[in-house]
């Protein structure tokens, strides 16, 4: 399993938009795109933290694929590259050029403790 991570940022203003723009369309795409190898994707969101950094709102995508060769078949050969639909690029104030691939070794999810 390979994790496929990619940070953006946009401004405070404009994050609700970019929110959305994922939730609705961009990661829908991925989903619907012809590649039997992608398995989902994580979206976190940071807001400004404790030490006043309120100028910008961090977005990390987490994209999970069977293979990398999944990933070059979602990405093409330069598959490292960000890939960054226009509309999303309008409203990032920043972003990584380059998406970072991790070998998944372990996962482990414990159940909600109901007492």
């Amino acid at each position: 399993m390979i994790d496929r991570i990619w940070h953006g940022w946009t401004m405070p203003a404009d994050a609700d938009e970019y929110e959305r723009l994922l939730r609705e369309e961009i990661l829908p795409s991925f989903a619907n795109a012809d590649n039997e190898g992608y398995r989902g994707a994580r979206l976190l969101r940071r807001e400004s933290d404790a030490d006043g950094d309120d100028e910008e709102v961090e977005f990390v995508t987490i994209l999970r694929f069977d293979s990398i060769e999944s990933v070059r078949e979602f990405a093409g050969e330069e598959y490292r590259e960000a890939h960054v639909p226009d509309a999303a690029r309008e409203v990032l104030k920043r972003y990584d050029d380059r998406a970072r691939h991790y070998e998944v070794r372990e996962e482990r999810e414990y159940p909600a403790d109901d007492s």
